[in-house]
């Protein structure tokens, strides 16, 4: 089964890393931004992905060929905001950031246009993956609530990977997946620490305030998962990270994927930490192939988290 998801992209980035090729530089030019890596892998487990994303200036010119090429359907709000862009150095093992551009705010009536397409082809194919800009100037975190509630009274499973104010104001809707980060859970003020009781206490707030399963990465260390009242630890196969960027997006499109599919919270999960453990052992983000992605997946482990009788 083939399904269909949207992605809500507010602003693309174009990317432009310089690699090492036997001691010359090498160029790498791509589509880039939480979602664009989310609906590279989307099409990587074979799923079709739908990007609604508004661009603008030169790279945004850029953008609306590089993503198609990808084998992305996009679905492009044409603007006067600039998409933005960085230039990253990494032929010495570490990204050294040589410039970055962050792009303009869409004015209101480019966020309605944008609106109007997302809504359109979420209500069209019943599951929408709402990712957040690389700049909180992009679009406003109204414009998330809007979209949460009305796709999801239209029928439309909603899937969060968002933070701050922005995944507080899809929670009112609902959401059927929150996936976070450990970090980002802190930051909120939702977790006083990374102690794994904290993420937990704090993933069960998120559930009162509306979340359905809520996953929390947590870099290297098992992932936790609140499915129905079970807290789960989702351990993925040890690989030594090439890029460790990327993980979570990755993880959240396995788990939208199976979601849509119609398979259980227990298969998203291992789907979703085997996409995450093999986007660190490329450099690609969001990339990889749908064969290791079963292989990895078979040796993900699902286990009770240790503290749930505390």
């Amino acid at each position: 089964m083939s399904p269909t998801v949207v992605v809500f992209a507010p602003s693309p980035l174009l990317t432009v890393t310089i690699e090492d090729r036997g001691g010359e530089p090498d160029l790498h030019v791509h589509a880039g931004g939480q979602g664009v890596w989310q609906a590279r892998m989307i099409t990587v487990l074979g799923a079709r992905a739908v990007l609604c994303a508004a661009l603008g200036g030169e790279l945004g010119a850029v953008l609306r060929g590089l993503i198609p090429a990808e084998g992305v359907d996009l679905r492009a709000a044409t603007v006067t905001a600039r998409n933005g862009g960085y230039v990253h150095d990494r032929r010495h093992d570490e990204r050294r950031e040589i410039a970055a551009a962050p792009g303009s705010a869409l004015d209101r009536h480019e966020q309605d246009e944008l609106y109007e397409l997302t809504l359109s082809a979420g209500i069209e194919y019943g599951t929408a993956l709402l990712s957040g800009p690389h700049d909180d100037r992009i679009v406003p975190a109204a414009m998330y609530r809007r979209l949460a509630r009305d796709l999801s009274a239209n029928g439309c499973r909603v899937v969060a990977d968002l933070s701050g104010q922005r995944l507080d104001a899809v929670l009112g809707a609902g959401p059927h997946l929150v996936k976070v980060s450990h970090q980002e859970l802190i930051d909120d003020g939702r977790a006083k620490s990374g102690d794994p009781a904290e993420l937990v206490a704090g993933m069960r707030r998120l559930r009162a305030d509306g979340a359905g399963t809520v996953v929390v990465s947590r870099a290297a260390d098992p992932a936790l998962a609140l499915v129905g009242d079970e807290v789960l630890e989702v351990h993925a196969p040890p690989l030594e990270p090439v890029e460790p960027r990327g993980a979570g997006d990755s993880m959240t499109a396995g788990m939208t994927v199976c979601l849509a599919r119609g398979e259980s919270q227990r298969t998203a999960l291992r789907t979703g930490a085997a996409c995450g453990a093999l986007n660190v052992v490329r450099r690609g983000l969001g990339t990889g192939g749908l064969e290791a992605v079963r292989t990895l997946a078979g040796r993900v482990q699902l286990g009770s988290w240790p503290g749930a009788g505390d």
